[in-house]
C-alpha cells in the first residue's frame, strides 16, 4: 500500500513538472515576437525633382544630379529623384500636371505653376545673368538689328523667357515687327538654337548666358565663329517651386540644404558646375516684376497666358 501511494505521489510530481515546463515553453513563445518596425525601416518617401531644359537631358543630369545627391545624403527620411525632360513642351506638361514635387522652372513657368498647385519657395541668385543674348555669325553680315528683316531667328521654345520672350521684346523695341519681319523658329533647346546659327540655318539665335558659356567652354573653336551681338536687360532668375501637398517639414529640410550649398566645399564645387553663386529664398510675390513683363509682352508682341 505504501509502495502504491509512493508511485502515485511520483506520478503526481511528474505531472506538475510537465505542466510547469509547458507553461515555460508557452511563455517563451509568447515573449519572442520579432518587431519589423524596429528592425526593418520603412521605405523613404520619394519626391520627383524637375529642372526645366536649361541643357539637353544628359548635360542637365550631369549638372543638377550632384545637387539632388547632396540633398539625399543629408535628408535620409526622404528620397529625391531628378527627372530631365527632352524639351520645354514635355517639361511644362509634367509641371502643370503636378508630376514634380519640387521643380526649378524658368520665371515664366514659375508664374504659370502657381495656377497648377505650386508655390515659390526659392530661386537662383545672380539675377544679372538672367538676360537674353542674340548670337550671329561673325561673317554673317548682320550689323544692325534691322538687318534681320526678312531673315530667320532661332529660339529654344516659345515659352523660354530669357532666351525667347526677352529677345523678341528687344527686337520689337529696336524696329522689328516680330510677327511679320522675321521667321521665328522654335528649335527645342538652347544648344539647338546655338547650332542653328553656327551652321548658317538662321541669321541669328537667341539664348542666355549660361548655355552660351557652357558651349564656349566645350567648343571654343566653333564658338569663336560667333559673337554676342546684342543683349537684353536683366530680369529675375529661375525659380524653385514646390507642390502644395508636400509636407512643410520636407520643404524646410530641402530648402535648408539647397540654400546652404555655398557654405561647404562640396557644395561650392557643385554650384560651380551650374554655374551660380547660390540659391536663395523667395516667394510668389518675388516674381511680380516677371508678371509685369509678361503683361507688357502679351500686349505688344504675342498673346500668352500668365
Amino acid at each position: 500500500m505504501t509502495k502504491v501511494l509512493c508511485n502515485v505521489h511520483k506520478l503526481w510530481l511528474l505531472g506538475i513538472i510537465l505542466l510547469l515546463l509547458a507553461a515555460c515553453d508557452q511563455s517563451s513563445d509568447h515573449s519572442y515576437q520579432p518587431s519589423l518596425s524596429n528592425e526593418t525601416p520603412l521605405p523613404a518617401s520619394e519626391y520627383v525633382v524637375g529642372i526645366h531644359p536649361l541643357h539637353n537631358p544628359q548635360r542637365l543630369l550631369k549638372v543638377y544630379g550632384p545637387i539632388v545627391d547632396y540633398i539625399n545624403a543629408r535628408i535620409p527620411e526622404a528620397h529625391f529623384k531628378l527627372e530631365a525632360s527632352r524639351n520645354y513642351e514635355e517639361f511644362e506638361k509634367k509641371l502643370y500636371a503636378g508630376q514634380f514635387a519640387f521643380a526649378m522652372p524658368n520665371p515664366y513657368q514659375s508664374v504659370q505653376s502657381l495656377q497648377h498647385g505650386y508655390r515659390v519657395f526659392g530661386k537662383m541668385a545672380d539675377d544679372d545673368n538672367f538676360r537674353g543674348i542674340i548670337l550671329v555669325r561673325k561673317d554673317g553680315g548682320i550689323r544692325e538689328v534691322t538687318d534681320l528683316k526678312g531673315k530667320a531667328v532661332a529660339y529654344p521654345a516659345a515659352t523660354a523667357l530669357a532666351a525667347t520672350m526677352m529677345p523678341q521684346f528687344f527686337l520689337h523695341s529696336h524696329g522689328i515687327d516680330v510677327n511679320r519681319d522675321i521667321d521665328n523658329r522654335y528649335v527645342g533647346s538652347q544648344e539647338s538654337a546655338i547650332m542653328n546659327v553656327l551652321l548658317g540655318h538662321v541669321a541669328a539665335a537667341a539664348t542666355w548666358p549660361v548655355p552660351w558659356k557652357t558651349f564656349s567652354q566645350q567648343h571654343p573653336e566653333q564658338a569663336a565663329e560667333l559673337e554676342v551681338k546684342w543683349q537684353t536687360d536683366a530680369l529675375l532668375n529661375n525659380g524653385w517651386v514646390v507642390r502644395s501637398d508636400i509636407p512643410q517639414a520636407i520643404v524646410d529640410r530641402f530648402a535648408e540644404q539647397l540654400f546652404s550649398l555655398q557654405d561647404t566645399d562640396a557644395g561650392r564645387e557643385i554650384l560651380t558646375r551650374v554655374p551660380v553663386s547660390r540659391f536663395e529664398a523667395a516667394n510668389d510675390e518675388t516674381y511680380r516684376p516677371v508678371r509685369d513683363f509678361l503683361e507688357k509682352f502679351s500686349a505688344t508682341i504675342r498673346r500668352i497666358d500668365y
